[in-house]
C-alpha cells in the first residue's frame, strides 16, 4: 500500500474532451508556484553570485514579497509576472548548469558568472518594477 491507493483511480473528462483549452487558472495553487519558482530562482542566483565571487545578497521584503503581491494584483500583472519567471528560469537553469560544468573541470567562471548575476539582476528589476504602487491612504499635510 502506497500513500496514493486512497486516492483512487481519476475520472476522465466528461465526453472525453478538456473544459478549457489555453492558460489554466489554479488559483492559490499557482501563486505557491509562483514563490517556490522566486525562491527557487534566488538560490539558484546565490550560487552564480558566489561563483562570481560576490557576498551573498540578503533578501528584501520587496524581492521577498513579491509573488504575493503579484497574487494579489491579479489580471495583466500576474500574467507578464508568471511568463517573466519562466522565461528568468529558462535563462538561469542553463547559465548555471554551465557554470557549474565549468567550474568542475577547475576553470574560474567568475567573468562568465558576474554576466549572468547582472542579467539576473536586470530581469528581477524589470519584474520588481510590475509591482503595482502603493495605495495612499495616508492624510496629506500642508504647510
Amino acid at each position: 500500500m502506497n500513500a496514493f491507493s486512497s486516492i483512487g483511480p481519476a475520472s476522465p473528462p466528461v465526453g472525453g474532451v478538456l473544459p478549457t483549452s489555453g492558460r489554466p487558472e489554479f488559483g492559490q495553487a499557482s501563486a505557491s508556484a509562483m514563490s517556490m519558482k522566486w525562491s527557487a530562482l534566488h538560490d539558484a542566483a546565490g550560487v552564480v553570485a558566489m561563483l562570481a565571487g560576490l557576498a551573498a545578497e540578503p533578501m528584501r521584503p520587496e524581492v521577498r514579497n513579491f509573488p504575493a503581491l503579484m497574487r494579489d494584483s491579479g489580471g495583466w500583472r500576474r500574467n507578464l509576472a508568471e511568463q517573466g519567471i519562466d522565461d528568468l528560469s529558462a535563462v538561469m537553469e542553463p547559465g548555471l548548469a554551465a557554470l557549474l560544468a565549468v567550474h568542475a573541470r577547475g576553470i574560474n567562471p567568475a567573468t562568465a558568472a558576474l554576466a549572468l548575476w547582472q542579467e539576473f539582476c536586470a530581469a528581477r528589476a524589470a519584474l520588481l518594477a510590475l509591482t503595482p504602487p502603493p495605495e495612499d491612504n495616508a492624510p496629506r499635510r500642508f504647510a
